[in-house]
């Protein structure tokens, strides 16, 4: 019985002590670590391939390969960084069986838009037009955000390299949007003008 007035802190088992208990045998463990990056991982893929099915099946096999290498598995490294390390290999195989599947000439097809914002299809093409070590390294610290450590880790870089290059690829994209805001803002006077436009001879009327 907890006495009135005491506040109940709820503990948050860390990821690595639920992967101890899932080695142990332990369900439980298992189905924590599912709820706890099964969204992370779904948007990993989501955001680097067309296909919200082939996201979620990339996201399954991920799990499945943590299951089926469990008993492999040491804590060397973060659970988390264990588990995009296994995506990253996943997302790789997959380009190279998009790009084997695509007819000579032409390129494999990009995420798909979904009728996004105009902000959001902006930063996806300027994201599209950086070196692809650098997008990566910007996506997974802007988007997973990981550490400096385990981008470096994953990508198998200095973590001084994986600062420069995440310098150089926001100077880079901020270049790509530059431009595009300005269109924006230039659009956004000209219907603001044209509103106030038609207000008056409304008005006059």
């Amino acid at each position: 019985m907890v006495a009135a007035g005491v506040e109940i802190v709820e503990i948050m088992i860390s990821d690595e002590a639920l992967m101890a208990e899932f080695q142990g045998g332990s369900q439980e463990a298992f189905e924590e670590l599912f709820a706890r990056y099964r969204g992370p991982l779904y948007g990993f893929f989501r955001r680097r391939l067309r296909g919200d099915q082939r996201a979620d099946d990339l996201t399954q096999e991920t799990f499945l390969a943590v299951i089926r290498a469990s008993a492999r598995y040491e804590p060397r490294a973060l659970v988390r960084t264990y588990l995009y390390a296994i995506a990253m290999n996943l997302l790789a195989a997959e380009r190279r069986k998009l790009f084997r599947d695509s007819p000579p000439g032409k390129i494999a097809p990009e995420p798909a838009s979904h009728d996004a914002p105009d902000a959001v299809l902006w930063i996806r093409q300027a994201l599209e037009r950086l070196d692809e070590p650098e997008r990566e390294i910007l996506m997974l610290r802007e988007y997973e955000q990981l550490s400096y450590a385990e981008i470096a880790e994953l990508m198998k870089l200095p973590v001084n390299a994986v600062r420069s290059r995440l310098f150089r690829s926001r100077m880079a994209l901020k270049g790509y949007l530059e431009p595009e805001r300005k269109t924006a803002d230039t659009a956004a006077t000209g219907v603001a003008e044209s509103v106030k436009q038609a207000r008056a001879e409304s008005e006059a009327i």
